[in-house]
């Protein structure tokens, strides 16, 4: 590969949401930014813009347009982006908001297909409309809409908030998917709101269908909310489209996002979009098969090690959706006690599965877009975790913050149990940086040192104490 997505860049104090929201020492597997360096065209461009040394108030040139439509066009097959049906935002979050504001009134319902992008509650809610949950269809490991369920409840809908590529279960629809969603909406009048800011991110097998190549009616009855901050790693520069192609809906969304006073984009997001679309294909596509090859390191390492963890089909995302209930009953408060366990006693936090909705009950949200070293180490921390609560006897913890004798092993004796502060020190069950360097870590009194969260020799090691008395998961019942 031309471009290293091996290199290791630390994101500690650096004021990183996802690196540093987490206690040093966890690995934070979960919100859904890259490890990677941004591609160099992006880099050098905002390194030009910032020489120029002033950053005042800047129009949005006509090559923002077309840089976009030769990208789009070349590569999927959509043109037509012009400055008559493209909106600049801040973000997508602010797009699909803002649509929702301009196609509804308060009380009108709302369709989304749960499990789904959690940020899509609050915009409906915030909109004071009403959220229409339509459950996808699970089955031996794969996602379908349920197509019943989807036509009785578009009869009452005003709007359905839609995700393509899929987040969490990392479905990348098909036009013949679309199409009959298409159809089931243009028979009951709800207008489509479609977040494609995953769009660049698909597999091989798995191509990407912008809403907008749709047949023409399907297309005037919705808006697409589309971004380059998803697949080139920019989220914190901020910026994203509308794309409308009927002149009244187009000015609909542009009053709302001048209500919503989302309608002015910054310098560096222009810059960066720019150097994105019109010089980082290369980038781009080398992403792509490192991430595939990372997905496969996934399902690989599973199928060796915790076979009973069933990892959707990752379609399009870097995000993988993980199913833990053939291992534990699923009942209220699984995911969520599973989460804490793995952030707290084992240095892993990914993503748990009820924030997408009640669906998501027994699931956990694994993102991927990390150096391969770093992925194997959280793959590590996670098998030797459930290993750990899959024994007989559990670990015991007294809620005073200190690692003494807790643990019952049923023969009337307290044993010593490894217990961590989730500082990387050394003392109980410690984590290192995160950077896959397999530190001796758990310390039992006995003077010596023992593996913790094995370093991927096919061995089991010793990992995590439960750090409260409260957790409860019990494995499925016969």
């Amino acid at each position: 590969m031309k471009y290293n997505f091996d290199e290791i860049v630390s994101r500690w104090g650096t004021e990183s949401v996802k690196w540093d929201m987490c206690e040093r020492g966890v690995l934070p597997m979960w919100v859904a930014d890259m490890d990677f360096k941004a591609a160099p065209a992006i880099r050098e461009a905002l390194q030009k813009r910032l020489d120029h040394g002033i950053f005042g108030y800047e129009l949005v040139p006509d090559d923002y347009f077309t840089v976009q439509d030769e990208w789009f066009s070349s590569r999927h097959g959509w043109s037509g982006l012009t400055r008559e049906t493209v909106l600049p935002t801040t973000g997508v979050i602010a797009a699909y908001s803002a649509a929702i504001k301009a196609m509804t009134v308060p009380g009108d319902k709302v369709i989304v297909f749960t499990p789904c992008y959690n940020a899509f509650f609050p915009a409906i809610r915030n909109n004071k409309c009403v959220q229409l949950d339509c459950p996808l269809h699970y089955e031996n490991g794969l996602w379908s809409i349920d197509w019943a369920d989807f036509e009785a409840k578009a009869s009452e809908a005003r709007v359905l908030l839609f995700c393509n590529p899929h987040n969490p279960v990392g479905r990348v629809w098909t036009r013949s998917e679309l199409e009959r969603v298409g159809e089931i909406c243009l028979r009951n009048n709800v207008f489509v709101v479609s977040d494609e800011i995953h769009c660049e991110l698909t597999f091989p097998g798995h191509d990407y269908t912008p809403w907008a190549t749709l047949p023409s009616e399907m297309v005037e009855a919705s808006v697409t909310c589309y971004s380059p901050t998803k697949p080139f790693n920019i989220a914190g520069i901020q910026i994203a489209n509308i794309y409308a192609a009927d002149a009244e809906v187009f000015k609909k969304m542009d009053r709302a996002i001048n209500d919503n006073e989302c309608c002015d984009v910054n310098v560096f997001g222009v810059t960066a979009l720019k150097a994105a679309y019109g010089a980082s294909g290369e980038w781009l596509d080398e992403l792509r098969a490192y991430l595939y090859e990372n997905a496969r390191t996934v399902y690989c390492f599973l199928e060796d090690e915790l076979p009973q963890v069933v990892a959707s089909p990752l379609e399009g995302t870097y995000l993988m959706w993980l199913d833990f209930s053939r291992l534990f009953q699923v009942k209220e408060g699984l995911s969520e006690a599973l989460g804490e366990f793995l952030e707290h006693d084992c240095g892993l936090k990914l993503s748990v599965g009820t924030i997408y909705g009640p669906v998501g009950e027994g699931f956990m949200r694994l993102n991927i877009a990390c150096p391969r070293s770093v992925l194997l180490e959280g793959l590590q921390r996670l098998v030797a975790g459930i290993r750990f609560l899959l024994k007989p006897h559990g670990c015991c913890h007294h809620g005073d913050g200190e690692g003494g004798h807790c643990c019952h092993h049923g023969e009337g004796e307290e044993h010593e149990c490894c217990h961590g502060h989730g500082e990387g020190h050394g003392e109980g069950c410690c984590h290192g940086e995160g950077h896959g360097d397999g530190e001796h870590c758990c310390h039992h009194g006995d003077g010596e040192e023992h593996e913790c969260c094995h370093h991927g020799d096919g061995e089991e090691h010793e990992c995590g104490h439960h750090g409260s008395g409260s957790r409860e998961m019990q494995a499925p019942e016969n």
